[in-house]
């Protein structure tokens, strides 16, 4: 029985109107990301005592989000989306508040905190495209989860300009940019009033429970599904994170490391109008096999060397790699596990993307600092690192579209 089984396919009406919901929470609550991203390595380099933990706020972000997934998608299984939600836009606006606390106060540890906390917000946006998928029906999914996606093409136009204006607004850098960041989550949660899904009913008397959690990590589609996802995510962190060290070491402004995530973030989320589309048409695999082999192009160009174009075309092809791999690899998982089981996969799933991601994070920033003769080897070890992920996850792909079906 597949996730959608319970909705008819022709009545996509309440579907629609949650992904309108969704792709304006992507958009506005979303623009936090980019902003954070953009200034947290730079703010850990001022702060850090060592430069090898440059990149530690952004694992402590991502620690935060791989600790949480299991948690929300319990409380949304249970309460609903919208207690999730709200749950992360809480979460949100208190990790900038401390942060902005530990700018003020010179503490590396209060800054850590608050990334742990803003790292709440980012696993539940994860949520928001299994959400678009809840009441969509099987034709309508691969679209709406593309749709949500795409809501991100307004977070990366706002997010690195409001990092322009905010990152050296005030006497401590950056302060005004965490500052925004509790603007953006205090505004963004009045949407999630106008969500209308369902928390999954309670299971009658004798009812199936659906699969256990090993026996649905056994099942090929999961497995290689959330391989993909942890691979697609952690790999573009891994660049990602490295990315304004390398462009700011390598003697370029902060603004031009800002237009670089920009232009990355926007290469991320601009697919998405067609991403859905051609899911439908060639399948989940082919499509998550693109975004692979993009991701690889990624890698090599940036290999190639570190003049401004480089970096921009790098990071484009990061973000559209990402793309057609993380949401191919999201439809595949929701087309994989019934309605009463997406509490528990979901969770897992994003258990294990953003433990991926956070410990790529947590690798960018010792590739990056401390692994070379200076920022341009540094540079190269953060993309030679893709490589045997690549394999892994590639290996893992043709496996399953190769393996005898029962």
């Amino acid at each position: 029985m597949s996730a959608a089984a319970a909705v008819p396919a022709h009545d996509d009406t309440r579907a629609r109107r949650n992904v309108a919901v969704l792709v304006l929470a992507q958009a506005v609550l979303g623009a936090q990301m980019p902003m954070i991203f953009t200034v947290a390595g730079l703010a850990g380099q001022m702060l850090s005592p060592n430069p090898c933990w440059a990149t530690l706020p952004i694992s402590m972000m991502v620690l935060g989000s791989m600790t949480a997934a299991t948690p929300l998608s319990a409380l949304m299984a249970r309460h609903g989306r919208r207690a999730g939600f709200w749950s992360g836009t809480l979460a949100g606006a208190l990790g900038a508040a401390v942060a902005a606390f530990g700018l003020s106060r010179g503490s590396f540890t209060l800054f850590l905190l608050g990334a742990f906390l803003a790292g709440i917000y980012q696993s539940a946006q994860g949520f928001y495209r299994f959400a678009a998928a809840d009441t969509a029906s099987a034709s309508f999914r691969p679209k709406a989860i593309s749709w949500v996606m795409a809501g991100g093409l307004a977070s990366a136009i706002i997010g690195p300009q409001m990092v322009k204006v905010t990152a050296d607004a005030l006497p401590v850098a950056f302060l005004g940019t965490y500052l925004a960041v509790i603007a953006v989550n205090v505004a963004g949660a009045s949407l999630f009033l106008f969500l209308d899904i369902p928390a999954p009913p309670g299971r009658a008397g004798g009812e199936p429970p659906g699969r256990s959690r090993g026996a649905m990590l056994r099942d090929p589609a999961i497995a290689v599904a959330m391989i993909c996802a942890m691979v697609s995510y952690a790999l573009m962190n891994l660049i990602m994170t490295s990315t304004p060290l390398a462009v700011v070491g390598c003697g370029y402004a902060k603004g031009d490391a800002a237009d670089i995530v920009s232009a990355h973030v926007l290469a991320m989320f601009i697919p998405s109008f067609f991403t859905g589309h051609l899911i439908a048409r060639f399948g989940a695999p082919l499509i998550v096999g693109t975004g692979l082999a993009i991701l690889a192009a990624a890698g090599a160009v940036a290999l190639t060397g570190v003049d401004l174009e480089q970096f921009y075309a790098a990071l484009i092809l990061l973000g559209i790699g990402w793309n057609f791999g993380f949401i191919g690899a999201t439809t595949l998982l929701s087309a994989a596990h019934a309605p009463e089981e997406r509490g528990r996969i979901q969770g897992i799933n994003d258990f294990v993307v953003f433990g991926g991601v956070t410990a790529a994070s947590l690798a960018s920033g010792g590739l990056m600092n401390c692994s070379g003769a200076g920022v341009i080897a540094g540079w190269q070890a953060v993309n030679l690192a893709m490589l045997p992920f690549l394999v892994l996850a590639g290996g893992s792909l043709i496996w399953l579209v190769l393996r005898p079906r029962d």
